[in-house]
């Protein structure tokens, strides 16, 4: 029964941590989340969490925070197939994972450090991916390597076959001795 518990617990968390997933976007060379996503994981508004993150604004460097740009934003909402995503005044703020570790200490709920675990393991299980991947491709490209040189050499052995056949198939003057044509012979 226990075990059960544990199972649907995990089974929750990872449905949880692919719709996290869902919401990382790459922007700049960083993988970031938005404010509005983050606001509503958080269970507060978009404006109360900007606000408390601009009362805080020493802990939130470019490399933390920054705001998206007309066209970044345009970009990215092409990418959530919306026309507009709610009457915004300002371009959304972009998190790094460095900006929601420092949003974990300006929230203090319960729901904020539970969501904040949830977000700091999606970004973990991207790096994974990440380096997975990467190591699957150095396994594939040595795997091509490899069997690319063999097929060189199955290529290299076939064309000597085809030679050798297209020789046999050429036609040969037959052996042994030739009559005269009859018509052609003299009386």
């Amino acid at each position: 029964m226990e075990t059960n518990i544990i199972v649907q617990n995990q089974a929750k968390e990872n449905v949880v941590e692919l719709s996290i997933i869902q919401n990382i976007h790459e922007i700049r060379g960083y993988k970031v989340m938005l404010d509005f996503d983050l606001a509503a994981r958080y269970g507060v508004e978009t404006k109360n969490l900007n606000l408390a993150v601009k009362r805080n604004i020493r802990r939130f460097p470019p490399d933390f925070m920054f705001q998206l740009s007309q066209e970044e934003w345009n970009t990215l909402r092409l990418q959530f197939e919306t026309s507009k995503r709610g009457g915004r005044r300002y371009m959304p703020y972009a998190f790094t994972e460095q900006g929601i570790a420092m949003l974990s200490g300006l929230l203090n709920s319960d729901v904020a450090i539970d969501t904040n675990i949830l977000i700091m393991r999606a970004f973990v299980a991207i790096r994974q991916y990440a380096l997975n991947y990467s190591e699957l491709k150095r396994e594939i490209d040595s795997f091509m390597k490899a069997t690319n040189m063999q097929f060189n050499d199955i290529y290299k052995i076939l064309d000597v076959l085809v030679s050798h056949k297209k020789e046999l198939e050429k036609p040969r003057n037959p052996i042994g001795f030739v009559l005269p044509n009859k018509g052609n012979e003299l009386s």
